[in-house]
C-alpha cells in the first residue's frame, strides 16, 4: 500500500460493503467507477446500473454545475480538506431526492476519489413544511396586526378625548387593556418576524449594546449595573439582540413591585453573559412556566416577551437558562457556546 499524495493512506478494501450510506469511487472528470450496495436501497438503481457514467448525469438540472463545480474544487486542492453538499439525485424512477455527499481531496491508491452520501430527503421535507408553516404565520400575524391596529387606534384616540372632556373612572380603566393590546400586537408582530429570519451576525459588545438597550425601555427608576468588559463581544444579529435585551429589562421592571437594579455581567466557568435583577425571583417550579406563550403574572402582562427572548436566544445557536441570582431576584442565563 503506498500513501496517497497528500501523505494518506486510503485503500479499496477501507470501503464498508454494508454501509446504509451510499459510497461511491469517482476519478477525477467524475466518472462513477464502483457504487456500494446500498445504491439500490437508497436511490433504485441497480448496483452496477450507473457504473461509466458521469455524475453530472446523476444530478438535478438546476444543481448540476454547482455540485461539479464543488467537486472539482476539492479534487483539485493540495491539502487535505473535506467537505459536503447537498443536492438532488436522480432516482431509477426518473425522479429526484434530495442527499448529502462528502467527500475529502485523497484518493484512493487507484486514484479514486470516496464519495459518501446519504438521504436527507425527510429533513428537506421538514425544512419544506416549516418554511411553509412560517409563511402561514407571517400572513396571519400581517392580517392579525393590521385588521387589530386600525380599529384599536381609532378606540385609543376616541378614548383619549373622552378622558379630555369626562372625568369617568370607567373611562380611565379602559386605558391599561387598550395598551395591553396594542403591545401584544407589536410583540406579536415582533415574535412571527424574528421566526422568519435567519441571524445575521457581526461583532457586538455586550456591554455597550445592554446599555443602548436600556435606554430605549421604559424602565422608570429602576437601575443598570453592567459589570462585564465593554471589548467583550460575540457573534450577534442586533436586531434580534435588542428584543432580547428589551425584553429581560422590562421583564425585570414589570415583575417587581418596586424598582430594581438589573446586572449585565459575565459568565464564570462558561462562555456567555447574563441578566439578573434583586427582585423577587422566580419560583423553581414555575421556571419552564415563564417562556410559554401567553404566560405573565405582570398585571397588564402580554406574556410574549420571555418567548421572543427563548427563541431569539435559540436563533443564535445559543442556549438560556433561568436560575435565581444572589440578591434573590431572576437570572437569566445566556450560553453562547
Amino acid at each position: 500500500m503506498q500513501p496517497g499524495e497528500h501523505g494518506r493512506v486510503v485503500s479499496l478494501e477501507d470501503i464498508p460493503l454494508h454501509s446504509t450510506n451510499l459510497l461511491s469511487l469517482l476519478d477525477e472528470d467524475g466518472v462513477i467507477h464502483y457504487q456500494s450496495p446500498s445504491v439500490e436501497r437508497l436511490l433504485g438503481f441497480d448496483r452496477d446500473e450507473l457504473v461509466g457514467v458521469s455524475c453530472t448525469d446523476c444530478f438535478h438540472p438546476d444543481d448540476r454545475d454547482r455540485v461539479y463545480d464543488a467537486f472539482k474544487n476539492v479534487v483539485s486542492r493540495d491539502e487535505y480538506v473535506v467537505e459536503a453538499i447537498e443536492y438532488r439525485h436522480l432516482q431509477g424512477d426518473d425522479t429526484y431526492t434530495w442527499v448529502e455527499s462528502v467527500t475529502s481531496s485523497e484518493p484512493t491508491s487507484g486514484g479514486h476519489y470516496v464519495i459518501n452520501t446519504r438521504d436527507i430527503s425527510e429533513r428537506k421535507q421538514k425544512q419544506k413544511e416549516l418554511e411553509r408553516a412560517n409563511e402561514r404565520l407571517k400572513e396571519f400575524a400581517d392580517i392579525v396586526t393590521h385588521d387589530l391596529r386600525n380599529p384599536l387606534s381609532v378606540a385609543i384616540g376616541r378614548l383619549k378625548r373622552a378622558r379630555r372632556e369626562f372625568e369617568s373612572e370607567e373611562l380611565d380603566a379602559m386605558v391599561e387593556p387598550l395598551n395591553r393590546m396594542s403591545r401584544m400586537i407589536t410583540e406579536l408582530r415582533t415574535l412571527t418576524m424574528g421566526r422568519r429570519q435567519d441571524a445575521k451576525t457581526m461583532p457586538v459588545s455586550i456591554a455597550s449594546h445592554a446599555k443602548t438597550s436600556w435606554m430605549v425601555t421604559e424602565t422608570g427608576d429602576s437601575e443598570l449595573r453592567v459589570e462585564i468588559d465593554p471589548a467583550v463581544e460575540y457573534e450577534a444579529d442586533i436586531g434580534l439582540l435588542d428584543h432580547v435585551f428589551e425584553n429581560l429589562f422590562r421583564n425585570a421592571v414589570a415583575h417587581n413591585q418596586t424598582p430594581v437594579t438589573v446586572t449585565v455581567g459575565a459568565l464564570e466557568g462558561r462562555t456567555g453573559f447574563y441578566v439578573a435583577d434583586d427582585g423577587d425571583g422566580i419560583p423553581p417550579e414555575k421556571a419552564d412556566d415563564v417562556l410559554e406563550y401567553g404566560y405573565s403574572t405582570a398585571r397588564g402582562g402580554t406574556g410574549v416577551g420571555l418567548t421572543i427572548v427563548s427563541e431569539f436566544v435559540a436563533a443564535h445557536g445559543w442556549e438560556l437558562a433561568i436560575e435565581n441570582a444572589e440578591d434573590g431576584g431572576a437570572r437569566f442565563e445566556i450560553h453562547t457556546e
